[in-house]
């Protein structure tokens, strides 16, 4: 065989594997189109379920109206319309919202610490959010003057001051995966058990606050918490989709091959840690603390649609707003006119869910 017949097939071959490559793109697409597009459908099912009547007709007019700032009037009996739009929307919308950011943080710390065990709790942002929130929620201590709202803000800030407490630690020790998350593991303890040391010397009206508030519930959330909250998923979400390719080679190659690569590592695990903290406690200081979604959303989404990043992180959120929005509307509807918390829920759902993706598939989770 000549050089020329060589080339020729050289270049065939590698043609073959572009194509492919891009096919396998466009299903992966076609995937996120379209669970994204069964959110949207689900969304709008479990917005008209519940205890008072309310219709698909009466739904979307109220969108309609909304969207077109008031131009074009809805004509919906107004107890339907504040129905919607002031208890059933914002929860629905946290619920996807939420779910979407604690996903999202949870595919960015499995990334940057190649272990798909850990999520955004992992750093103790949780539990610093339960004792700040529980500090508050006991003394009072917090920021009075934001009124209804100091003791998000009293969690968010404890939130914020546990990741930076981890984040420094592992920069001092040169910015390692592992460091992180045995920092993060310690100050998770620590933080968990102050949050019982004040449990337990709270009133019995304190305590039942405290812990309803570590359950995790969309009960009571405005538009106010879902603008803030969506505000920093669309902000953090395209800030990690540029780093895609940057978080396929951390996670397949490792720090060595990446900083061959021309990656500056610690950089790109800084700016990781700070995204998903960020998305993580503003969402925990308005709804508590609601585990399993960011540690079962990324599995969920690596486990359908593989390990590429530029794909991985916006189906994960995808993938972890739905579930976060079917879990809260099992606990709507299950036990109505009881409703559930969304924390205790969602184990529920997902742990059934996780464990058969994982016996139907096998995949690795790190290709």
């Amino acid at each position: 065989m000549d050089i020329a017949t060589t080339a020729g097939l050289a270049r065939g071959h590698s043609s073959g594997i572009a194509n492919r490559y891009r096919q396998s793109g466009y299903w992966r697409l076609a995937i996120i189109l379209g669970s994204l597009l069964a959110l949207v459908v689900v969304a709008g099912s479990v917005a008209i379920v519940g205890i008072a009547e309310t219709g698909l007709t009466a739904l979307l007019a109220i969108v309609v109206e909304k969207v077109s700032f008031g131009y074009i009037v809805a004509d919906v009996d107004p107890q339907q319309a504040r129905v919607l739009l002031h208890l059933r929307l914002p929860r629905v919308v946290m619920a996807i919202v939420a779910g979407g950011s604690l996903a999202f943080a949870g595919v960015l710390m499995q990334a940057i610490t190649r272990n798909p065990l850990v999520s955004p709790y992992t750093i103790g942002v949780s539990s610093a959010a339960a004792f700040g929130a529980s500090i508050a929620i006991m003394f009072g201590v917090g920021f009075s003057a934001a009124g209804l709202y100091f003791v998000p803000l009293t969690a968010f800030l404890f939130a914020l001051g546990c990741a930076v407490l981890v984040f420094s630690m592992a920069w001092l020790r040169g910015m390692g995966a592992q460091t992180m998350v045995l920092t993060g593991i310690a100050l998770m303890y620590l933080f968990s058990a102050m949050t019982a040391a004040v449990q337990f010397v709270a009133t019995q009206e304190q305590l039942a606050r405290v812990v309803h508030w570590t359950f995790g519930s969309l009960n009571g959330i405005g538009w106010d918490a879902v603008a803030v909250a969506g505000m920093a998923l669309l902000v953090a979400l395209p800030l990690a989709q540029s780093k895609a390719w940057q978080f396929n080679a951390l996670t397949s190659a490792g720090d060595d091959v990446s900083r061959s690569l021309g990656i500056n590592v610690a950089l790109l695990r800084g700016l990781a840690v700070v995204l998903s903290v960020v998305v993580s406690a503003v969402v925990i200081s308005f709804t508590g603390v609601i585990g399993f979604v960011g540690l079962i959303g990324p599995h969920v989404a690596r486990l359908m649609i593989g390990s590429d990043h530029r794909y991985l992180i916006p189906f994960s959120a995808i993938c972890g707003a739905m579930l976060l929005l079917l879990a809260d509307t099992v606990g709507r509807m299950a036990f109505s006119p009881t409703v559930i918390p969304v924390g205790i829920v969602v184990a529920f759902v997902g742990v059934p869910l996780f464990l058969h993706l994982i016996l139907s598939r096998r995949s690795e989770y790190f290709s």
